[in-house]
């Protein structure tokens, strides 16, 4: 009897695990934005008092108000939260504008316009060859001296970082620092550790970044100028900290390439042979351009620092040097000097224009992520429930000292910039916040702006969120795992000292 053959059955198709990813910035305010708007429903509605002397919130003067608003009203503050937020428009049923800005509407048209302002800028510079250029003959010129070529290119990624936020920008730098540490007898993660901790504590301390440092000043409704020494104090100190850490890994390897976390890879023998190159010579056309930028930076910094009046007088006022520059006027310099750069750099009409264009389009998502979260602001304000969350924190404010207040601004914005790994949309929805309670606390504003970018720069070393961590790595061919590993021990250091600075300017303030 034969036996029929049996079909095999074939093996099920294996499903494909989907990882979880974490949602972008603009989804968590997305989700940010609906959740704010439902709480008004419940949350009680109420106002403080305002100070005539300092234009804050009276201490103890919070008392109840009728928001009035009814569910059509509500709901429209929901559909026209974007356009608000870019415009800062008021209730019409409440009247109420912004958290003590003394008349003026609570927007970002300011902020993003000069955020669109510095992103024609920095693509024009770097448009023109220049800024490149200019790094890679650093580089050559100390190749011979290892320890020197970190030092001086982690000091420039710094200088960027705390000017004009340099993050995304140093992904084009990987292809010639990884060859040249390479040849220096380091290791790929001596060139991710020197731009990512370079431009990244550069961040931390921004003394005038306009993605951090302006959003989150216009924010709280002071000068991007307030509190800039005491953040220029945080470079100095932070730095060095950060070449001592990157120099004490890179001197290990050297002596040992066996204690390399990431070891040597299949062709790193031949970038190593290479080196960098040949390097084209920086034009004059390139000189003056670099001039031109480093010019520009001076200036703005110049105009916004409050200096004191200087020449006394029966009409002092009129002779004082301090411009009192505002995101406007800014933005117009920034515009103004982007066309000087595309002209010096030869880009010629076109393509001084059609640099122009792509740099406000390559800028544009970080302006839309300030206006979104600037309109979860107007909603809170419209619905008349932005004073009563301050004055759920007053009494625990009141009770605090100076330092525990600075600790505490410190280590709240930790979480938040996880959930925001944005520094512009993160400074948008915390600072109308939190910088209000600095008057309750008897703090200067300046030192929560400065807590809040020193939070965020430490997490957005090390967030799996952030395309310039997650594409630094892949682009020097660095697991994400062993440069947690290198870095663990420095993010420590920075926690202590970022908390140390936090509680001791507040205390100072």
């Amino acid at each position: 009897m034969a036996i029929q053959d049996q079909a095999v059955p074939k093996p099920a198709p294996e499903r494909k695990q989907r990882r979880f990813t974490f949602p972008s910035a603009f989804t968590v305010l997305f989700g940010v934005t609906v959740l704010v708007w439902v709480l008004a429903f419940v949350v009680p509605t109420g106002r403080y008092r305002v100070s005539d002397k300092t234009g804050g919130p009276l201490p103890g003067s919070y008392h109840h108000v009728d928001a009035g608003l009814s569910f059509t009203d509500r709901l429209m503050e929901l559909f026209l939260a974007p356009v608000n937020g870019l415009y800062g428009v008021k209730s019409a049923a409440t009247g109420f504008i912004g958290p003590y800005e003394s008349g003026e509407l609570f927007g970002a048209a300011g902020v993003f316009f000069f955020v669109i302002a510095i992103g024609i800028f920095i693509t024009m510079s770097m448009s023109t060859g220049a800024i490149d250029n200019g790094i890679a003959h650093v580089a050559k010129r100390f190749s011979g001296r290892g320890a020197m070529v970190i030092v001086m290119l982690m000091l420039l990624f710094s200088i960027g970082g705390t000017t004009e936020g340099m993050a995304e920008e140093t992904l084009g730098f990987y292809a010639l620092v990884v060859p040249l540490m390479l040849s220096l007898g380091y290791d790929r993660m001596v060139a991710a550790g020197t731009i990512l901790i370079g431009a990244g504590i550069g961040v931390l301390a921004s003394t005038v970044n306009p993605f951090a440092t302006g959003v989150a000043s216009d924010a709280a409704g002071i000068s991007i100028g307030d509190g800039i020494g005491y953040r220029f104090l945080m470079y100095v100190v932070l730095v060095p900290v950060g070449m001592w850490f990157v120099l004490r890994y890179a001197r290990k390897v050297k002596a040992d390439p066996a204690r390399s976390l990431v070891g040597a890879q299949e062709g790193d023998a031949e970038i190593a042979a290479a080196g960098m190159g040949e390097l084209s010579p920086i034009t004059g056309r390139q000189k003056a351009v670099l001039a031109v930028v480093a010019f520009t930076f001076a200036f703005m910094i110049f105009t916004i620092v409050p200096w004191a009046q200087v020449i006394e007088g029966p009409d002092a006022a009129s002779y004082t040097w301090q411009f009192d520059w505002y995101f406007p006027e800014l933005g117009a310099l920034f515009v103004v000097m982007s066309i000087v750069v595309g002209l010096i750099g030869g880009l010629g009409e076109k393509g001084l224009t059609d640099t122009l264009v792509r740099g406000a389009g390559d800028f544009i998502g970080v302006g839309l992520i300030i206006v979104l979260a600037r309109g979860i602001t107007v909603i809170m304000n419209n619905s008349v429930i932005t004073d009563t969350v301050l004055h759920s924190m007053e009494n625990a404010v009141n009770n605090t000292s100076a330092g525990v207040f600075g600790a505490l601004m410190f280590l709240i914005n930790l979480p938040l910039a996880f959930l925001v790994p944005s520094t512009s949309g993160h400074a948008a929805l915390a600072m109308p916040i939190l910088a209000p309670l600095a008057d309750f606390a008897g703090v200067s504003r300046a030192m929560v702006v400065t807590a809040y970018q020193s939070a965020s720069g430490v997490i957005n070393l090390i967030t799996p969120t952030s395309a310039v961590v997650m594409g630094g790595l892949a682009l020097a061919k660095v697991r994400y795992d062993l440069y947690l590993r290198f870095i663990a021990p420095l993010i420590v250091i920075l926690l202590v000292a970022c908390t140390a600075f936090s509680a001791v300017g507040a205390a100072l303030s």
